[in-house]
């Protein structure tokens, strides 16, 4: 678990929303607010490369 002063989120970490548009018909209501978990990210996770590896 992440602090919660933390800038950026990755995946796993549980965050606070609030919901800006709504769609008809659904349960969510604008300006809401809902807890969630990061399931995926637009760009690829980066990993750090050991000079010994080829």
């Amino acid at each position: 678990i992440r602090a919660s002063n933390c800038r950026y989120a990755h995946i796993g970490d549980a965050v606070v929303a609030v919901i800006k548009e709504a769609v008809p018909n659904t349960p969510l209501e604008r300006s809401e607010m809902i807890r969630a978990v990061i399931v995926h990210l637009q760009r690829t996770q980066t990993r750090q490369r050991d000079d010994n590896t080829k």
